[in-house]
Parts: structure tokens; sequence; C-alpha cells
């Protein structure tokens, strides 16, 4: 055997020990996730190496990549789709093109990417946007927000809530068609999380008049109180959002200081003087019991108040929507939560629905058996699909 075949082999084993990620055994189309998985542990890579480099943050090298998917605002012969600001803050608009004899449905929508990436003008945000503003005959707007780790908290939270409410003007629904009484907001993952906050936020707000009839959170990222759930042990390495992965994500919501990363992956950043707050994202009694599966819930580790003198947002509601005490969470609308079986989120979306449900709001709970985080972004994925049709029939129903 020469030496080139046997480099072309060894070539070859690398690779596809590289392009090969073990996967439970219900996932359909393993392949299209094991190349997806492929794409971003590449990405995931380069942005380590230049991170180590000294050359960048890595979460800047991943948004960058991230951004070479995004679209311009193209209409078709369904829908209008055009770019503006509300108040200062970037939004896309996808408009049906066919008459209405009535006004139509508005629907808020706030991507996902960990409050570091991503865009509204992602080419399957832009997808799912434009089906859903046919397939509902309704008004979306798709908002931007600044990323960190350029912008901490509350600066993503600020931007949404700034748009939504501009949004809500009576003034600008109706230039808009929209229907006052029949508006929603949505999102995925961390956009899910801005959309649950906001959601909460206009409870309090005297200045806006107009309620929302629903919301939608697609495995929405509620809490950075406990990282030890059962679905973040069960899930920790799997795809597409690893553990570690996520823990960074919050870390940088609030600061680049790795100090606080560190203090999380421990469980060990909430001060002892917060303890009370663990009540409200205590899996061992707000997970339904096929969930637990065998786990023993331990007692938090209290971490240094320092970190909270200094990033006081790990404490903030606004953050973490699942610290919102009953009385806020009773005046929410309709709620929808799609969480994914092989997802380190999944608990969070698990137990908002129980806490909800407590509290007396109408939940519907959609959990998707063989999916990973990010399942409604992958639409060209069978499961991705499925998912995407359900969660626009659910708003065709309810909204």
């Amino acid at each position: 055997m020469g030496r080139k075949t046997i480099l072309l082999l060894i070539v070859g084993a690398l690779g596809a020990y590289y392009v090969y990620t073990p996967l439970p055994d219900n996932i359909e189309e393993p392949w299209k996730l094991m190349w997806v998985t492929t794409c971003l542990k590449t990405i995931t890579h380069l942005g380590h190496l230049a991170e180590l480099l000294g050359i960048s943050n890595s979460m800047d090298i991943t948004g960058f990549f991230m951004s070479i998917q995004e679209v311009p605002p193209t209409s078709d012969e369904n829908v209008t789709v055009m770019e503006t600001t509300f108040n200062n803050v970037p939004v896309r608009i996808y408009l049906p093109k066919r008459k209405s004899e009535t006004l139509r449905r508005g629907l808020f929508y706030v991507h996902g990417g960990g409050w570091c990436m991503g865009s509204a003008d992602d080419y399957f945000y832009d997808l799912l946007s434009r089906r859903t503003a046919d397939r509902l005959d309704a008004v979306v707007i798709s908002t931007n927000y600044r990323l960190a780790p350029k912008y901490h908290f509350p600066v993503q939270f600020e931007d949404v809530y700034t748009a939504l409410k501009w949004f809500l003007d009576p003034q600008i629904l109706e230039s808009y068609g929209v229907d006052p009484g029949r508006i929603g907001v949505s999102g995925d993952s961390a956009g899910g999380n801005l959309a649950a906050a906001v959601a909460q936020q206009l409870l309090e707000d005297p200045d806006v008049k107009i309620k929302l009839k629903v919301q939608s959170l697609i495995y929405p990222a509620l809490q950075n109180f406990d990282f030890d759930l059962p679905s973040y042990q069960e899930n920790a390495h799997y795809p597409v959002l690893s553990k570690s992965l996520m823990v960074r994500f919050w870390s940088e919501y609030f600061t680049t200081d790795r100090s606080l990363k560190k203090a999380m992956l421990s469980n060990q950043h909430i001060p002892l003087e917060s303890s009370h707050l663990f009540k409200f994202v205590n899996w061992s009694s707000l997970l339904p019991e096929k969930f637990k599966k065998g786990h023993v819930y331990k007692t938090p580790t209290h971490g240094s108040s320092e970190l909270a003198k200094k990033y006081p947002g790990i404490l903030d509601v606004k953050a973490s929507p699942l610290l919102a005490d009953d009385s806020k969470l009773r005046g929410l609308p309709l709620t929808y939560v799609i969480t994914c079986q092989y997802d380190v989120l999944r608990d969070d979306g698990l137990m908002y629905v129980t806490r909800l449900q407590n509290s007396g709001v109408r939940v519907i709970h959609n959990h998707l058996e063989g999916a990973f985080h990010g399942t409604l972004y992958f639409l060209f994925t069978k499961v991705g699909y499925r998912a995407a049709d359900q969660y626009i029939n659910w708003l065709h129903e309810n909204l």
C-alpha cells in the first residue's frame, strides 16, 4: 500500500471522526443533523482559535459566519417584505399581498442566537416569517436588537421592548391594517427569553393600552440560576446546543468577564441573600415526573455576592422570566410553549409551563420527541418542517 493511499485513509478516517456525532436512536434524518453539527462545530472551533490567538471574541467570529446566511428583504408573489426602524430599532416587515376584508392579525417575532448572534435577515428566519405571514394572512414584524459581546443586558431587552411598544401604538397598528385585539409575540431560544420578558413587562406598563392575545415561546431560555437541571445533565454534550455553549451565551449576555462563566459552570454564581429566588426554578417541584428520571435535586451552592453586585442582571426577572412571582404571571395571555427532548433548555420551558398553569394561565405545551434545540430553524429537516407547521397552525387557530 503506497504512502498516498495510507495518507488518504488517515485523512478520511479523521474526517469521518470529525463529522460523526453519536445520536439517539429516535432521531430522524441523522445525517442531516450530523452535517449541521459539523458546520457549527467548524465555526465554533474557528471562533475558539481566534479567541485563543487574541484576534477576537469567539462570539464575534461565530456571529460573522452566521451573518453569511443573511438575505435582502425580497418580496415574492405572496408577501411584500420591507425594512424600517421602530423608534430606531431595525425591523423587517412581512405584509401579505392579497386583499383582506378585515384587519389582519399581527405577530411580533424575536430571533434567537444566544443574545450574541442571529438576525431577522437570516435566511431561515426570513423563510419562517414569510411562511407565517402568508399562511396566517398576518402582518409579521421580525425585530433585530443589538448583540453581545459589544452590548450587554439590558440592551437587548430594551431594544425589543422599544420596538414592540412602537408597534403597539394604535396609529402604527392602523397604518399596517392590524387588528389591535389579535396581536401576539413570539420568539425562539434567546428570542423566546426576550419574548417572555417583554410580555411580562407589558403588564406593568401603564402607557400600553393594547394587550397581547397570545405569546408563543419556542424552546426558550428562561433562567440562569440552575445549570444542573435534568435537561442540562442529560443533554450536556448533544448538538446543537451544549451546556458549555449555553453557559457561555448566558455569561456573554451580562459581561465578557470570564469569571462569571466559570462560576455559572460550577453553579456558584447566585449569592446566599438571593437564595429565596430558587423556589421559582426548583425543578424537583416544577417538572413532571417523567422528566425527573431519577435525578436527585441538589441544594444550590451559593457563590460570592461580588458577582451579583457587579452584574445585577443575573438576578433580574427581565433576564430570567422564570423569576416572576405568581401575581405577575396571572396576567399573561394564552401561551404556546415548544420544548425539545434533546435540548439543555427543555426544562426551562417545562417549568414555565407548570408555573403558568399554577397561576391560572391557559397553556398549550408541544413537546417534540426526538428533536434538538433549534428544530424550527432547520426547516429542511422533516421534524423542523412538522414543528413549524404545528406552530403556524396553532397561531392560525388561536391568534
